[in-house]
């Protein structure tokens, strides 16, 4: 599921900024891909991811992007199995719809390495009731995590609800319920580990090429307005449509499951379920998030509901005798396996220049590289990016999927001229003296300038237009 084609509108800036940084042996401090922003501080959160990505690009293309990521997305949905009870059977099903629900998510993008290092911080958080020592493991990870992607914050919210999770627990008289409380661990010694690493954690974030500008980064992120009205994955999942159903029956069944299996949830699973549902109601980015928290709830809720209707024996493992007939049988289903899977793999990769024709402007940047019509150039939001791998450094972009470091003002300009929103539409053409425009054909933009004298459509297909104006034309009435 996780082998999927390289389309995502941030991968080919994340793929150039890695080569660039392999090249130089140093960071991005200010901005070089835009002529909108051109040297202005830029705080590059992903930088090692992009080292990552760049590194498995160069090692083996577009196969061994698929295949890295593929692989890390998987690897954090084998860590939730291993967090369900009910193995195999219940929790593999579960664990699939938990798949199936965050799948509109994945990609070859520094997210997946979020959701994979939160997959195994909730695998720690949960051990660690038995074996305490484990939680001096997470300000390693956060180490790994912060330099990786500001979704660290996540990591460091989670651990502060459990935190508070474990003090309801306490309080609702839930200790027995929780391993390790039962056998005798006190609770006060639990809280006090917990918030010290917590605290470790913190203490961790500067340790980074940004310093202490990571503490805000993640806070500015969430606090953007034009980034919820504008980008896709931040807005609501439209439960109209057909990928985001399996979200919709797993937050259904974690509400209904509670009134048919005898266990009560926990203060702090009833915490952990409430935060992750909104965040996941609220945005299409955090469904995979939600994912890993509902997964295993879900999977022991169906289990003892099961149980309670005497279907259960024979859902979970149990040691067996090993004859030669079941280890030639299970060698046969796992040599079938990685043979469909080399397949696809060979398949997705072979893909690759359709998808990405389909999904993005190909043969327009291919146009633009072989014709150089004149510069500055306005582009769409989502293909900044590919004109940063496809035409940096001879073109800079008007905008690209670092809507962080251009900031609301810009972004809601942007939306004003794309959507012709009052005479305002025309500012970025008499401040920036555009002279080339790349854009989809239906954009309300494209068929305003198509009717105004002195532009010329130079390039069209499916995918994209490109208008230009020479020289002569600047002072066009129809702009002024």
């Amino acid at each position: 599921m996780a082998a999927r084609n390289v389309t995502d509108p941030d991968v080919w800036w994340h793929l150039r900024t890695g080569q660039l940084m392999a090249q130089t042996h140093a960071v991005f401090r200010t901005d070089p891909y835009s002529f909108t922003r051109l040297g202005q501080p830029w705080v590059d959160h992903e930088w090692l991811s992009q080292l990552l990505i760049f590194g498995m690009y160069r090692l083996g293309g577009w196969g061994g992007l698929i295949v890295g990521f593929g692989a890390l997305t998987a690897a954090a949905f084998l860590v939730v199995f291993l967090r369900c009870a009910g193995r195999p059977y219940v929790a593999g099903v579960v664990t699939l719809l938990g798949a199936f629900a965050s799948a509109p998510s994945w990609g070859v993008r520094p997210q997946m390495l979020t959701l994979l290092l939160a997959s195994v911080l909730l695998l720690i958080l949960e051990r660690s009731y038995e074996h305490p020592k484990l939680l001096w493991w997470t300000p390693a990870l956060m180490l790994l995590w912060v330099n990786l992607h500001a979704g660290y914050a996540l990591g460091i919210t989670l651990m502060v609800l459990f935190l508070v999770g474990d003090v309801l627990d306490v309080a609702f008289g839930f200790q027995d319920a929780v391993p390790g409380f039962e056998h005798g661990q006190r609770p006060s010694a639990r809280f006090r580990a917990l918030g010290l690493a917590i605290a470790g954690c913190v203490a961790i974030v500067p340790l980074n090429p940004y310093g202490v500008a990571m503490y805000g980064y993640p806070l500015e992120t969430l606090r953007s307005r034009a980034m919820q009205l504008y980008i896709g994955e931040w807005l609501s999942p439209d439960f109209h449509q057909l990928r985001h159903l399996p979200a919709l029956l797993m937050i259904l069944a974690t509400v209904a499951l509670p009134a048919l299996s005898p266990p009560r949830l926990r203060p702090r699973e009833i915490l952990l379920l409430a935060v992750t549902t909104y965040a996941g109601l609220r945005s299409v980015r955090h469904i995979p998030i939600y994912a890993l928290i509902a997964i295993p709830i879900l999977s022991a809720l169906l289990m003892a509901w099961l149980q309670e209707l005497g279907i259960a024996q024979g859902l979970t493992s149990k040691r067996s005798s090993e004859t030669f007939t079941k280890s030639l049988l299970n060698a046969v289903l796992l040599a079938g396996f990685l043979l469909f899977l080399v397949a696809r793999v060979r398949y997705v990769a072979h893909r690759q220049a359709e998808s990405e024709a389909k999904e993005l402007p190909a043969a327009a940047a291919s146009f633009v590289a072989a014709q150089r019509p004149p510069t500055p150039m306005l582009n769409h939001y989502n293909w900044g990016g590919y004109f940063i791998w496809k035409l940096y450094p001879n073109y800079r972009v008007y905008i690209d999927g670092r809507a962080d470091l251009y900031g609301d003002a810009f972004m809601e300009d942007l939306a004003i001229t794309y959507y012709l929103k009052g005479d305002a539409w025309r500012s970025p053409f008499e401040k920036w003296g555009i002279r080339t425009v790349v854009l989809p054909p239906d954009a309300p933009l494209t068929t305003a300038l198509r009717a105004l004298p002195g532009w010329k459509t130079i390039y069209s297909d499916d995918q994209a237009v490109v208008l230009t104006r020479g020289v002569e034309n600047e002072g066009l009435p129809g702009l002024h």
